[in-house]
């Protein structure tokens, strides 16, 4: 999945159970009402419904919770930019200019971010990519 999409889609899920909300839920309806305004009034029903669930999810401090239904919006997300490819920039700003600023501090670390932590007396490599890694010899310290 496009990470430009799971930022979105996890911030827009974290968003909701903030006191500007509705703020959100204007930002985000506008890509609807952009490539699909036929649709708005139905997003804009599972946006309340979702919203619900994230408050209750909240409550008892579910992050699993929240994290599927990031999940749920994700593919919504998508086919905005599938149907409008124009609409990534929008999406974007929306995410850096309305969603993320919503999010508590250590919220918007814990989505944007991967927190990798070795403990112990080992000494090891970590790699990570995006893409293809060659790897040639080494004394292997």
């Amino acid at each position: 999945m496009d990470p430009l999409v799971m930022s979105a889609a996890s911030a827009l899920v974290g968003s909701m159970a903030t006191d500007a909300w509705q703020q959100a839920r204007s930002a985000v309806l506008v890509l609807w009402q952009r490539t699909r305004p036929d649709r708005v009034p139905s997003v804009a029903g599972r946006l309340a419904e979702v919203r619900e669930d994230v408050r209750a999810a909240r409550e008892i401090d579910d992050r699993q919770a929240e994290e599927a239904l990031a999940l749920e919006w994700a593919p919504q997300l998508q086919q905005l930019l599938t149907a409008d490819p124009a609409l990534r920039q929008e999406l974007q700003r929306v995410l850096d200019e309305v969603l993320r600023p919503l999010l508590p501090p250590d919220a918007a670390a814990r989505r944007d971010g991967v927190r990798m932590q070795a403990r112990g007396g080992h000494h090891s490599r970590i790699y990570q990519a995006n893409g293809d890694m060659t790897f040639n010899g080494g004394s292997g310290d």
